[in-house]
């Protein structure tokens, strides 16, 4: 055989084993679905962050974000096996459902603050000063917060009223106090050129965590190092994305085109400015962190209001703090 065609034997074979480590590189990526708990917005800027930089490909995971929405009930979804793991609104309701009898397990918890707010006029400067108007609350919330902050502050069932998600009754009424979302309906008072006060509960005591990574507990056990990687790889993404949230908003605004670069920006610049994802126990160990203590407290509120029977919610079966306790991404 000649020098140039050995040499050209040799660059074949190269480039077919070159193409089988990119078959086998290709066929690695393990495929994962996840579903948010609401269209894309900031909040869920460290899953669109870890596809946008190829944080989960990293991780060995071809991942998929599904977006929930107003009418669209993610944990059925997600228990008929359309989903991998779920964006958990909080983990009241994650007991509650755990409760009714649906196997979920939370590996992590993105937010250590709900960001559920309440909103009164600018004569309001406190809590305590609501204990006289009408509050707009959302159904959803009667038996969550609602019954947190009447055991707190001493509201009445009387001074609430439904929210609808319209601002318009709080813009027209002085008197009205209403619930929202710290990136959401303050943005929206705020660009209706009202002026107004926020207030985050998280900041007065309440429990629980927000933006839980859950799982069905089949999936844990059998994928166990695959939700391990896609914890990771979150925790990794929200870390990114709190630094540069350029490539995930460009993704978000894909998804969601009614979202504005105002918004999103006005969603960041909340989200750092109350700690939503750095404070407290994530500051030492890790973005995503769950505590016992934490936990435990949220349950006791939920089995003092009679939202759920603690004999049917074992904290060490409903939580796997051993996952995201190894991961320790700081922020």
């Amino acid at each position: 055989m000649s020098a140039s065609s050995l040499t050209r034997l040799c660059r074949a074979l190269g480039a077919a084993a070159l193409g089988t480590l990119t078959l086998t590189a290709t066929q690695a990526q393990e495929k994962f679905t996840f579903m948010t708990n609401w269209y894309a917005q900031a909040e869920h800027g460290g899953y669109y962050q870890a596809i946008a930089n190829g944080i989960y490909k990293k991780h060995g995971l071809d991942v998929t974000i599904k977006m929930g929405g107003p009418q669209v009930n993610i944990i059925q979804i997600m228990a008929a096996g359309q989903a991998d793991c779920i964006m958990g609104a909080t983990d009241t309701q994650m007991m509650v459902a755990r409760g009714n009898g649906l196997p979920i397990v939370n590996v992590a918890a993105i937010f250590q603050k709900d960001p559920q707010v309440l909103i009164a006029h600018e004569d309001v400067k406190s809590f305590e000063d609501m204990k006289g108007k009408t509050i707009l609350i959302a159904p959803t919330a009667m038996r969550g917060m609602w019954n947190w902050l009447k055991g707190k502050y001493g509201y009445t069932d009387a001074q609430a009223r439904p929210y609808t998600y319209n601002i318009q009754p709080f813009v027209a009424d002085k008197n009205v106090v209403q619930m929202g979302f710290l990136s959401s309906e303050p943005f929206a008072i705020q660009k209706a050129g009202v002026k107004a006060n926020t207030f985050l509960l998280a900041d007065q005591g309440y429990p629980p965590y927000a933006n839980l990574i859950s799982c069905m507990e089949k999936t844990v056990k059998e994928r166990e190092k695959t939700v391990a990687a896609f914890v990771k790889a979150t925790a990794e993404g929200y870390k990114s994305y709190l630094a540069d949230p350029a490539p995930a908003n460009a993704l978000i605004k894909k998804d969601n085109p009614n979202m504005t670069d105002d918004q999103l920006n006005y969603g960041i610049s909340k989200i750092k400015e109350m700690g939503i994802i750095t404070s407290g126990d994530a500051a030492k160990q890790g973005i995503g962190t769950m505590t016992r203590e934490r936990l435990l407290k949220t349950q006791a509120f939920l089995v003092e209001n009679q939202m759920i029977d603690p004999a049917k919610v074992n904290i060490d079966q409903a939580y796997r703090l051993d996952i995201i306790k190894d991961i320790k991404v700081l922020p």
